[in-house]
């Protein structure tokens, strides 16, 4: 008598979003500072180090997350800045 194995399917990892901040010219760097630790739970060092490469090299990751959590920040984020009449960009993109 043979042993029955069962095959589970595996299951995918859903695929994991990139937010990223672009660096402008006009959206203060206390902003910038502000925003990442306020939605991405930074600390000051943290989110003046993320800024300033921002400011230095156009962009940089801040945070990667499931779709949803993707889109909320970057929708919180783009919210918040508009409210204070500050031109920065945050996009997501798949990893």
């Amino acid at each position: 008598m043979g042993i029955a194995l069962k095959t589970r399917p595996r299951t995918q990892r859903p695929p994991m979003y990139k937010v990223m901040l672009l660096n402008d010219d006009y959206t203060p760097m206390e902003f910038v500072v502000h925003v990442l630790e306020r939605f991405f739970g930074m600390t000051h060092e943290q989110a003046f180090e993320i800024m300033l490469t921002v400011h230095k090299k156009g962009l940089a990751v801040v945070g990667v997350f499931s779709f949803e959590v993707a889109e909320t920040k970057v929708m919180q984020v783009m919210d918040f800045a508009r409210r204070h009449q500050h031109p920065l960009q945050c996009t997501m993109e798949k990893e």
